[in-house]
């Protein structure tokens, strides 16, 4: 079973247990996910299977988007609902301050992660060195936020849409904006909305997906290369593709419609043949090296 499995992952639960749910009912040789759910979020948590795990990597860099609502007049120490409330106000933000603010926080932003984050900090988890009562000081790192926006407004509780880059942390994104309100906040309602090329239309919860199963309806897993909707692919012959599962390089004059000399050197490339991935490939000077085979019968 090779392929990618566009989860609805659902509050309460880790991404891990979430995963472990999904290996029990479909029992495939490997399994892993691209970018984890805190257990307060819910929504898209993509799972590739077997050849798919190869793909992963390319998913962890892909763009995302989220809908969340921040809640006024509270700091805690997780940045969620689920923390221990670690400071308060009583001051309340108007729409007009929030609005004023939003500009500082797109684009090109710093931003310090979460202590209960999956940040390694000496080979240890941050989140299980702030369980233990360690003071942590996180650096801050550069992300990108494309967009950010108000979806609905209360002096209590505001709702926003992200769009993001890699690495960015929506419970960072809603402590650093009550701060720079005043008014303190944090994160009490988070759902992802897209990873990549995968939207929520693509997603399936865990009862449909059991359902399905037990139904023999494969249908919910999509190919290996959806995830790659946006790189380059070139369909080659059942030769090349031999030389290429060989560990061989072809050449992109040996049949490559467009033209050789307009893509950059270290360029990733798919490769497929007959409607099946076959390798992800690098290519130089006109070169097609492999760099991942799959093993896709």
């Amino acid at each position: 079973m090779h392929g990618w499995i566009i989860l609805d992952k659902p509050t309460g639960i880790t991404s891990a247990h979430a995963v472990a749910k999904v290996k029990r009912t479909l029992k495939p040789g490997k399994i892993g996910h691209a970018g984890t759910l805190d257990p307060l979020a819910s929504g898209i948590l993509p799972l590739a299977l077997g050849e798919a795990t190869k793909t992963v990597g390319y998913m962890m860099d892909a763009s995302k988007a989220y809908s969340f609502t921040a809640t006024w007049g509270q700091e805690r120490d997780t940045d969620d609902s689920e923390g221990r409330v670690t400071a308060s106000s009583a001051g309340r933000p108007s729409k007009d301050a929030i609005e004023a603010l939003l500009g500082d926080f797109t684009g090109v932003i710093q931003q310090t992660p979460p202590n209960y984050s999956a940040i390694k900090v000496d080979g240890k988890r941050a989140y299980d060195m702030a369980r233990e009562g360690e003071v942590l000081e996180l650096k801050s790192r550069q992300v990108t936020v494309n967009s950010l926006e108000i979806t609905n407004y209360s002096p209590e509780q505001t709702s926003f849409i992200c769009h993001c880059g890699k690495g960015t942390y929506i419970r960072s994104l809603a402590r650093d904006m009550g701060r720079r309100l005043g008014c303190l906040g944090y994160i009490s309602q988070l759902r992802r909305l897209k990873v990549g090329n995968f939207m929520e239309n693509h997603a399936i919860s865990l009862e449909v997906l059991s359902e399905m199963m037990h139904k023999g309806d494969l249908s919910f897993l999509r190919p290996v290369e959806s995830a790659l909707d946006d790189i380059l692919a070139w369909d080659i012959s059942s030769d090349q593709a031999i030389r290429l599962k060989r560990g061989q390089t072809i050449l992109l004059s040996e049949g490559y419609a467009g033209k050789p000399e307009s893509i950059p050197d270290h360029t990733v490339m798919l490769t497929r043949c007959n409607g099946k991935a076959i390798a992800m490939c690098s290519v130089t000077q006109g070169s097609v090296k492999p760099v991942r085979v799959f093993n896709i019968t």
